[in-house]
């Protein structure tokens, strides 16, 4: 419908995009999702193969996440949560806690960005009433990615997402030479020992002035879906716990299987002292984010209200009872059907067909694979240079049938757990095909 997408254009900004590109590469008219496809106008369907940004771990139009919906609708849609409760909050919340053993208490918010920003002020906080005021500092992973909220922002090092805003955001150090893997049969994966002495001699300069280390676990999504070592990240937290220092574990994306364990932090057998959780928290049905924490810094800010010990960070919808209903039905399908167990398959299989992209188009290199996460990077040649060849294989792709969305000319696969492997392989097929015409244009 031409009428509706000159409509779209006339009046609407997307996210996360130069519109001038929609002068020749319109958006989409989607009419309908279902399981891991989506409908569009001309009656073509084409492969979610990102999840819709990552969300949509349980595939689009679940039926069970659709009445737990329609259930919590029928009783009442939206009360301030301040001073109020409901069991779809608390059945929520005591899902969430059983699945993190060490973490106590949980806080909501609507974004992942403001998720995080909550963490961040907290450990300052928290370490002001214990008298640490010195301990006011951030410190993040190179290449990371948090949000784009200025505290957010801050503690991220993608450079197409900060150069602009440098001047708003606070002084952040970034750990450098992180070991990077290609899958959990690394070397590196197990024992990062060689690097560790590294890492130690950039840490060492802020063991006592900062708050926070705040970190992606095991995988950067935005920074092209860079798998890490666990032995580093074990390493990280033991040192920040020996040093007093507060670990923050950025699960947005990694969070509820994405990477083959409930939980991304769990793969180096630690406990964070902040968990930020979004996204698949309600399989992408509704904006819901929710910051677990432990009873210890609880406990710091229970005190009468004149002491001052009070976190005020509040939201509109903290606490939306629709998104709660929903992603309390999450952790239910999700422990019921042994989701996390299947991944195990998914990820054979992801593994196999990106390798068969590797095979079949010469064109591509660093293939990884974690969980249901696979990714490879296209190989530039000089002369392709000057090229957006992630964004032409994207173009192509979705005239072949799949949503690929690449980062940069990282090509990578972030599909629904749901996926059937005939869904897969074609995937496979249209990523083969887009790479090849794309790759054998000359340069121009």
């Amino acid at each position: 419908m031409t009428g509706l997408i000159d409509e779209d254009l006339a009046y609407i900004w997307h996210p996360c995009a130069q519109m001038k590109d929609y002068e020749t590469f319109k958006p989409l008219h989607i009419v309908g999702a279902k399981g891991s496809y989506l409908h569009l106008d001309d009656g073509h369907r084409i492969i979610d193969a990102i999840s819709s940004w990552w969300c949509k771990s349980l595939g689009h139009g679940h039926p069970q996440l659709k009445q737990a919906l329609l259930r919590q609708i029928e009783r009442f849609e939206h009360v301030i949560f301040a001073n109020t409760t409901n069991k779809s909050v608390v059945s929520l919340a005591k899902q969430l806690i059983s699945l993190n053993e060490g973490l106590h208490k949980v806080l909501f918010a609507s974004d992942g960005s403001s998720v995080v920003e909550m963490a961040l002020k907290m450990s300052v906080h928290a370490h002001r009433i214990q008298g640490n005021c010195q301990r006011n500092h951030f410190m993040s992973l190179s290449n990371a990615y948090h949000g784009e909220t200025l505290l957010a922002l801050s503690v991220s090092n993608t450079d197409i997402f900060c150069r602009d805003y440098e001047a708003l955001l606070l002084p952040v150090h970034f750990l450098k030479h992180i070991p990077y893997v290609h899958s959990t049969e690394d070397p590196m994966w197990a024992d990062c020992s060689a690097i560790w002495p590294d890492i130690l001699r950039q840490l060492a300069p802020y063991q006592d002035t900062l708050s926070a280390i705040i970190v992606e676990p095991i995988v950067q999504g935005a920074a092209g879906m860079r798998i890490y070592s666990q032995d580093f990240l074990k390493r990280l937290a033991h040192w920040a716990k020996k040093h007093g220092i507060y670990l923050i574990a950025d699960e947005m994306m990694t969070g509820f299987g994405r990477t083959g364990t409930w939980f991304a932090y769990k793969h180096a057998d630690i406990t964070p002292d902040f968990l930020c959780l979004g996204k698949g928290l309600t399989a992408g049905w509704l904006p819901m984010s929710a910051l677990l924490l432990t009873d210890t810094i609880y406990q710091l800010f229970y005190d009468d209200y004149q002491r001052g010990h009070n976190f005020l960070h509040s939201h509109t919808h903290s606490g939306n009872v629709l998104a709660a209903a929903v992603a309390d039905e999450v952790c239910r399908i999700m422990r019921d059907q042994s989701i996390v167990k299947s991944i195990e398959g998914l990820s054979a299989t992801l593994l196999k067909c990106m390798r068969r992209v590797e095979e079949e188009t010469s064109c591509v290199m660093n293939i990884r694979c974690i969980g249901a996460i696979a990714a490879c990077d296209l190989i530039v040649t000089k002369e392709q240079a000057h090229r957006r060849l992630g964004y032409e294989v994207y173009q192509k792709a979705v005239k072949l049938g799949a949503l690929l969305r690449p980062i940069g000319n990282t090509i990578y696969w972030l599909p629904p757990f749901t996926i059937s492997t005939d869904c897969l392989n074609q995937l496979c097929d249209i990523t083969i095909k887009a790479i090849k015409d794309v790759m054998s244009q000359p340069g121009y």
